[in-house]
């Protein structure tokens, strides 16, 4: 099942044209894009949005922060865009729960139809990032159209919705065996996959990160910028506040870490739910001066907070291919994190990070001050992440794209 494409066989894609359905265009489904639209003459996205979501710019109320993650404007980043390529929102309006969420295949097949009748949209390929729904939508579109689909399996869609129920199952089935090619980002993402009852080939390709952005920068001139202290060593995490990003055992590590060395201050970048909880266990431990929740950052400020730090920390529940360690390497920054996904598949060397399992904090704080008191070499930790930029992964995908006419 784990097939690999030949090079340079196929065809050129210089004469067609690609259609991507998105949950958002930002972050590492924007640069998957983004690096695969320079082999199309033009591209078409279409971003599945929520109308009810829009509603927390006018009125703000703290237990539905998590909406702001789902507005428009954080959905759609229209900076750095490629010249071919043109973005469309499709908002479907849905409650957030488990039964809207079941209809809403057939809801974003839909206005994706709808918008490309509006829009006048021609495609030759449909590539869906996520199974549910851009990838139910993605294999409507291949039967009425004719035309080849692609869909990327990214994490939660992989390892943990198909086996909710016998429903959820059949449901990403039907998608997975829809595809003329199945993308997953990590061989432990592959292994759920096979569980299931899928023919279509896979192709495993990690996520990626952008050297333009990612790379090493001074320390010092990025912790001035930022504001933060010179004579500390500074630990970063980025993530969303949500309970599978593991903060609250970070924050659990942190307090065994202080008990050793009192130089330490880590910084916690995202917003989230889990926002008041995680600053009341700061403030419960006594640890106001030594974590601290920064809220959520524009992307283009990250590559500043991962240049300032001395060791970057992940302690996620699970994962599939997180991109920020990607960008961690790219910047030359020692990644300390938790043996889940695919994050062992990258952090192969004790040269690149350290890794524990999950929900063990005082397995992270040993790694953590084991990372502080080591000499990284960040030369060698940077040489390594130059596999896994975009650009790089962009051309594996565009191999899988040209098998396919």
């Amino acid at each position: 099942m784990d097939k690999k494409p030949a090079v340079g066989v196929f065809l050129d894609l210089n004469e067609k044209k690609a259609l991507f359905l998105l949950q958002s265009y930002n972050n590492f489904q924007k640069e998957s894009v983004n690096s695969t639209c320079g082999y199309f003459k033009e591209c078409s996205a279409l971003v599945r949005s929520n109308p009810i979501s829009e509603i927390h710019k006018y009125v703000r109320i703290p237990f539905l922060a998590f909406l702001d993650n789902f507005k428009l404007d954080y959905k759609i980043d229209l900076t750095n865009i490629p010249s071919n390529l043109r973005v469309y929102p499709t908002p479907i309006l849905y409650a957030p729960i488990n039964s809207q969420y079941k209809k809403l295949g057939q809801k974003h097949f839909d206005v994706a139809d709808k918008a490309i009748k509006e829009h006048k949209i021609e495609f030759d390929l449909v590539h869906s990032h996520f199974t549910w729904s851009s990838g139910h939508a993605g294999a409507k579109l291949k039967e009425k159209y004719g035309v080849p689909f692609v869909v990327t399996g990214h994490g939660y869609d992989i390892y943990e919705q198909p086996f909710k129920s016998d429903e959820w199952k059949e449901k990403i089935e039907y998608v997975l065996n829809s595809a003329d090619a199945i993308i997953t980002v990590s061989h432990s993402n592959l292994a759920c996959i096979r569980k299931l009852d899928v023919k279509t080939p896979v192709h495993v390709l990690p996520n990626g990160y952008r050297s333009d952005q990612f790379y090493q920068m001074d320390m010092e001139k990025c912790r001035s910028t930022l504001g933060l202290p010179l004579d500390k060593k500074i630990i970063v995490a980025v993530g969303n506040l949500l309970k599978i990003k593991g903060h609250r055992y970070l924050i659990e590590a942190m307090a065994e870490v202080v008990r050793h060395r009192t130089d330490v201050v880590c910084f916690i970048v995202g917003g989230g739910a889990l926002e008041k909880e995680l600053k009341e266990q700061i403030r419960a431990t006594g640890l106001q001066d030594y974590v601290k929740l920064t809220g959520s950052k524009p992307h283009g400020e990250i590559p500043l907070w991962m240049n300032a730090c001395d060791i970057f920390v992940l302690p996620s529940l699970n994962e599939g291919n997180p991109t920020v360690m990607f960008e961690c390497l790219g910047c030359g920054k020692p990644f300390v994190g938790t043996r889940v996904g695919g994050v062992p598949e990258i952090i192969v060397s004790e040269d690149y990070g350290l890794l524990t399992d999950p929900e063990n904090p005082a397995g992270l704080a040993e790694k953590i001050l084991s990372a502080l008191d080591k000499k990284w070499d960040k030369a060698k930790i940077k040489e390594y992440s130059s596999q896994f930029t975009w650009a790089e992964i962009a051309k594996n995908i565009a191999e899988i794209y040209k098998g396919l006419f």
